[in-house]
């Protein structure tokens, strides 16, 4: 149950940094916000069971907020998403990080890619062909990090390739640095993602 975890990971004696301590408070890019921790404890009572409340969540976050990539920025933080509802994974991702860590639970920001082309007969999951993001929820020792992507409402699998692991979005973020260069320069990248053996034949 989600109580129990919170009791758990506030126990814990684990310094590694997959120790559940180092996500259970705010960050610089992800702090507290009542708003958002009040929306996300209708799916967080304490005796709930941790899958069922992690995907429950995931979920909500999913059928309430529309995909829109012109609705924020890099920068922008959790709470402005949340009062759009609309942005785009790391939106999705931080906001649920948010309601997790206001709960009590270790929660971290997980980047990295999804496979480009579904199997046959899947649907294509939204932010292909880009960075990717979504939540790692500690669920106690024997279960340990559970991935969970609240942009598709469905848990990581083996279409998640995690690139990087971190308190939020600014410890780990896959481009970093300084342009130089008239303001007419534009950078376009893309990222196929597919499994060897399709990539082969």
């Amino acid at each position: 149950a989600l109580g129990e975890i919170a009791a758990a990971a506030r126990a814990s004696r684990d310094p590694s940094p997959a120790g559940p301590a180092n996500y259970l408070f705010p960050s610089p890019l992800i702090p507290l916000d009542r708003d958002i921790a009040q929306w996300c404890a209708q799916d967080l009572q304490p005796d709930r069971p941790a899958l069922d409340a992690a995907i429950a969540l995931a979920q909500r976050i999913q059928n309430d907020f529309a995909f829109d990539p012109t609705a924020t920025l890099v920068d922008t933080p959790p709470h402005e998403a949340f009062l759009k509802r609309g942005g785009v994974c790391q939106d999705f991702a931080q906001i649920m990080i948010t309601g997790l860590r206001a709960a009590g639970l270790p929660a971290a920001y997980a980047s990295g890619y999804i496979r480009t082309i579904p199997p046959p007969g899947q649907a294509r999951l939204v932010g292909a062909d880009a960075t990717h993001a979504w939540v790692l929820l500690w669920c106690g020792a024997e279960l340990g990090w559970v991935g969970v992507d609240p942009t598709n409402g469905i848990w990581m699998a083996g279409d998640h390739i995690v690139m990087a692991i971190g308190r939020d979005y600014g410890e780990i973020a896959p481009i970093d640095g300084v342009v130089l260069g008239s303001s007419a320069q534009k950078m376009d990248v893309s990222v196929d993602v597919a499994p060897v053996l399709e990539m082969v034949g």
